[in-house]
């Protein structure tokens, strides 16, 4: 629901987001005031000593004080619990009850400050008593201070200009006004998100680059979330409800409902061979990560195994090896691969915004020069990735409308240039003129080495690339249709990455709005559903999908009370900010899929789970949406895919007699 309205500010919180917190709440005031009841009526005859009127008095009233403070509490509870995401007309009272509970920490904050001083005087008294009324401060003191955190973290630094409007936004100003209001806000709120992106990446510096990036993560957010006014607890209970409402869908449809884009013979003939090859080359993948990823593979025996190489002293044989800020990587990347020194013609982990580490190698048992770009591992990484907007891509090649991923477009450039400018490629193809080249990355370096293969197509007409989980955002229409003849990307499970992109997630808030106004339980019953539901599984929802005959093309009565008023979105437009055809317009994954989907289940408390995968080359649609789940993020993961791919080629290759099911898919244990 729309956030709470307080001294004339909206918050970052909802009236349904008290039910934890107060329970919690509740919790310590009823054993702290059973505790000091208790030490009232256990010690009140030893309470003769000095100062132990004022002592007596002092535990009466903060009994006194914890009992109205714990009858507050419950009543915010009880109100917070009632009505619907949608539907915060029966807590309507929740504003006066708040009101009331911070008005009660100012006595409180002064009976603190009263037991502070008393016990600083050092009252001579029954050391029980003592220990009570220092205990009685502690908490006192924590229990404020975590209120004030509270309200740092749900401060909405855009709050006061959204509040004069908050139960139906600017209604009764012209189209004219409502944009120039909904334009101010848009640009406040560009501000603070890019204020908010410095802040946390404060370390990263100052060039013109990062400044760039900055702007472009800021106008990215604020465009995402400028239509909506959805607090963070109404995102989660949002992704719980499209879980299960994905898990009933799944589990309720026929097999021969699954919609299935089937490969040609000649696809399905070399699955084999390519998966042979993504195996090989995920490792030089992985190796781009340097030792961070070779340690969390590795947690105890991987710093006995390269420590050697972070101590000692860079030897002639680094100096074999062109690059820098080798450090402890050298040594990783030697284990990772296999390969020698004498192998590697360039390694660089030179890292800023628009420009990633790479590796150069020598691979003899391909007979392959290998170029490995790393992906995700720093705070520059990540503004890259969230340059999102789209531009023109300068290829020689006769395509048309080649547009791709600004982030990420800029980081293959730069490699481009470092190769050909730099001579790199050149003295690589001198030692083994007749090897070929391939390119490969993982995640963000996937997207670096789909485009960067793209770029090298007219020098290298033979080059090859093998993108590990690349995101969907990538390429135009053109550009995917023109890279499926050099490019294999690789899939796992319901990884969210190769799912992500501007579009996808615009899809993702409206299908958030849609099952939260279809929903008519209580945010807190939603929370505590998904948690048991994800921890020790069971039956999903019963959770309606569609309106029989209505119009889903249109926002609920329910929806219009999360959208902005004058949005695209409120008004029925499909003219979404983040659908804008020049800015953001769909893009796509690179080259042919290759889909390792988990099947069956495993358990859900299992660490090393005997998984089961299908194998099959995948149609680009069949990655059109987001899917929610806990291995949405760890199917991601590059040790996970690493493991995933060496159990299915090994079980593929001790089962070459396995008869194919439908064709286009095999099932391996």
């Amino acid at each position: 629901m729309p956030g709470m309205v307080l001294f004339g500010r909206r918050w970052a919180i909802a009236s349904d987001d008290l039910v934890f917190p107060g329970v919690f709440e509740l919790f310590v005031r009823v054993l702290w005031w059973i505790g000091i009841l208790t030490l009232y009526l256990m010690h009140r005859g030893k309470l003769d000593c000095p100062g132990g009127v004022l002592l007596s008095s002092y535990l009466i009233v903060l009994i006194i004080l914890l009992a109205v403070i714990i009858c507050t509490v419950s009543a915010i509870v009880c109100v917070s619990m009632k009505g619907t995401i949608c539907n915060p007309g029966p807590r309507k009272s929740m504003s006066k009850l708040l009101y009331v509970r911070l008005a009660l920490f100012l006595p409180e904050m002064v009976w603190a400050s009263l037991g502070a001083a008393w016990i600083e005087d050092g009252v001579q008294c029954d050391r029980t008593v003592g220990n009570g009324i220092i205990a009685t401060v502690a908490v006192s003191w924590i229990i404020i201070a975590s209120t004030v955190v509270t309200i740092v973290i749900v401060f909405d630094p855009l709050g006061g200009k959204m509040a004069p409007y908050p139960p139906a936004g600017p209604h009764h100003l012209d189209s004219h006004e409502s944009s120039q209001l909904l334009n101010g806000l848009k640009t406040a709120a560009t501000s603070v998100w890019e204020t908010r992106v410095k802040f946390l990446c404060c370390c990263v510096g100052k060039d013109d680059r990062t400044r760039v990036a900055f702007s472009s993560t800021a106008e990215l957010f604020s465009t995402y979330f400028s239509d909506t006014d959805l607090v963070p607890s109404d995102i989660a209970a949002g992704l719980a409800l499209l879980h299960q409402q994905q898990d009933s869908i799944r589990n309720n449809q026929e097999p021969d409902e699954v919609v299935s884009h089937s490969p040609g013979p000649s696809q399905e003939a070399d699955l084999d061979a390519e998966l042979e090859n993504c195996r090989h080359y995920m490792q030089f993948a992985a190796a781009a990560y340097g030792w961070p990823l070779y340690i969390y593979r590795n947690p105890f025996t991987g710093l006995c195994r390269i420590g050697g190489d972070c101590c000692r002293s860079r030897t002639t044989d680094y100096d074999l090896v062109g690059g820098d800020q080798l450090n402890c990587h050298f040594g990783s990347i030697l284990q990772t691969t296999g390969l020698q020194y004498r192998d590697f013609i360039h390694v660089s982990f030179h890292d800023k915004v628009y420009e990633l580490p790479f590796l150069v190698a020598l691979d003899h048992r391909k007979e392959s020069v290998v170029v490995a770009v790393r992906g995700t591992m720093s705070l520059q990484d990540i503004l890259t990735d969230l340059s999102a907007e789209s531009e023109p891509v300068d290829l020689e090649c006769e395509v048309q409308d080649c547009w791709a991923h600004k982030g990420i477009s800029q980081a293959a450039r730069y490699v481009y240039r470092r190769l050909i400018n730099d001579g790199i490629l050149s003295q690589a193809f001198s030692i083994a003129p007749e090897y070929r080249l391939v390119i490969v990355g993982h995640s963000l370096g996937a997207g670096a080495a789909a485009l960067l293969t793209i770029m090298l197509r007219g020098p290298y007409p033979r080059v090859r690339c093998y993108a590990f989980s690349p995101p969907r955002g990538l390429l135009s229409k053109s550009l995917y249709e023109y890279s499926k003849t050099f490019i294999v990307s690789l899939v796992l499970g319901k990884d969210v990455i190769p799912r992500l992109s501007v579009t996808n997630l615009e899809d993702l808030k409206r299908r958030i709005l849609r099952v939260i106004a279809h929903c008519n339980k209580p945010k807190y019953k939603i929370l505590l559903r998904a948690c048991w539901y994800e921890l020790f599984g069971g039956h999903p929802e019963d959770l309606p999908t569609e309106l029989d005959g209505g119009d889903l093309t249109q926002p609920l009565l329910g929806e219009r009370s999360l959208l902005a008023h004058g949005s695209p979105a409120y008004s029925f437009s499909s003219d979404s900010p983040l659908e804008s055809p020049t800015k953001y317009p769909p893009l796509y994954p690179p080259g042919r899929i290759i889909h390792l989907e988990e099947v069956g289940t495993s358990g859900r408390f299992s660490c090393y789970p005997a998984a089961r995968y299908s194998v099959k080359w995948s149609h680009e649609s069949e990655f059109s949406k987001i899917l929610i789940g806990p291995k949405m993020l760890t199917d991601h993961m590059p040790d996970i895919l690493m493991r995933a791919l060496d159990s299915v080629v090994s079980d593929r290759a001790a089962c070459v007699s396995c008869p194919t099911q439908g064709g286009s898919s095999v099932e391996v244990a």
